[in-house]
C-alpha cells in the first residue's frame, strides 16, 4: 500500500478513465468496492486493462475493495443473492469483484461497515478470511468502524486480524484519536476519507494557510502532508491532472516537528469546540 489511495467513489462513467489518469500521474493503490449504488467497480476492472498497454501490470498497484452488506446497498443493484446466508453473500460480492476487476485476487479486502449483532459480524469476517486463505486477498480490513472496543473485540476473535482500518475524518469523531493509537500499536494502517471536505475549518486555519504560504503550496497539500506525517493514509478521489500531479507532489517537502504539533493543536481544539 501507497502512502496515497486514490478513491473511486462517485466517479461514475468517468471512473476508468479517472483511474487510468491517476495512475499514469503516479499513484498505485485504488480503492474501490462492489457497491453499485456509489461505486462503478468494473470500469476499474476496465481501467486495469488499459494500463497494460502504457506497461502497467495488475501486480504492480494495490487494489483494494470492499463487501458491503445489504444495509448500504441499493436495494435495486445488489450485486450477489440478499436472500442467501451471509457467508454466501460475502463469498458472491467476492466473485462479481473478481469479474470486474478482471483479477483472481485484491491486493485488500475490506468489510464496508460493522454488522449487528456481533454475530454477524464474525460470520462475515470468517467468509472473509476464507477468501484470504484461498489466496483471494492478501490482507483482510473493515472500514466505518469509530467503536474501538469492537474494534478491539474483532481483532482478539479474528484468525486474520484486520490490517487495514478505513474511516471517515471528521472531528464529531474526535479525529479516532484513540482509535489510531490503538492502530498504530497493533500495526494496522489507518486510511482517511473525506478528509478535505469535513475539514474546512483546519484548511481555512491561519495555521495551515500561513504553512502552506511558507512552502508553496495549497492547503490541502500542506493538510495531506501533515497526515502522511502522523502515519495517516488518505484516499483522495482528484478528479483533475492538475490536483493529482499536486497531490502527489506532497513528498518533496517535510514539516518541522514543531509544526506538525501545532496542526495537531490545530484538531484538537477542533473538536474542543465541537464538543462545547
Amino acid at each position: 500500500m501507497g502512502p496515497l489511495i486514490y478513491g473511486t467513489a462517485w466517479k461514475k462513467e468517468k471512473t476508468a478513465d479517472l483511474v487510468v489518469q491517476a495512475v499514469l500521474a503516479g499513484f498505485r493503490s485504488i480503492d474501490t468496492a462492489c457497491q453499485p449504488k456509489h461505486y462503478e467497480e468494473a470500469l476499474v476492472g476496465e481501467a486495469l486493462k488499459r494500463l497494460e498497454a502504457y506497461g502497467i501490470q495488475r501486480e504492480e498497484l494495490f487494489v483494494q475493495t470492499k463487501f458491503t452488506p445489504l444495509s448500504g446497498q441499493d436495494p435495486m443493484h445488489i450485486p450477489y443473492d440478499s436472500t442467501a446466508s451471509l457467508e454466501v453473500q460475502v463469498a458472491q460480492s467476492f466473485k462479481a469483484s473478481k469479474r470486474n476487476l478482471q483479477s483472481d485476487y485484491v491486493d485488500s479486502l475490506v468489510l464496508h461497515s460493522p454488522l449487528y449483532p456481533y454475530k454477524n459480524l464474525t460470520t462475515v469476517w470468517m467468509a472473509m478470511e476464507a477468501i484470504y486463505h484461498s489466496g483471494g486477498a492478501k490482507a483482510l480490513g473493515i472500514s466505518n468502524c469509530y467503536d474501538l472496543e469492537l474494534l478491539k473485540r474483532l481483532y482478539a476473535d479474528a484468525t486474520i486480524k484486520p490490517s487495514v482500518v478505513q474511516n471517515r475524518f471528521y472531528r464529531e469523531s474526535g479525529y479516532d484519536r484513540e482509535l489510531r493509537e490503538w492502530c498504530d500499536r497493533k500495526g494496522i494502517r489507518y486510511q482517511s476519507f473525506w478528509t478535505l471536505t469535513a475539514n474546512p475549518h483546519i484548511l481555512n486555519s491561519v495555521t495551515v494557510i500561513v504553512l502552506a504560504q511558507k512552502y508553496g503550496k495549497t492547503e490541502a497539500q500542506l493538510f495531506y502532508r501533515y497526515l502522511c506525517h502522523i502515519g495517516i493514509t488518505p484516499l483522495i478521489g482528484s478528479t483533475s491532472v492538475q490536483h493529482m500531479a499536486e497531490d502527489l507532489s506532497i513528498f518533496e517537502f517535510a514539516l518541522e516537528d514543531e509544526e506538525i504539533a501545532r496542526i495537531g493543536k490545530l484538531m484538537k481544539s477542533a473538536v474542543i469546540c465541537e464538543g462545547e
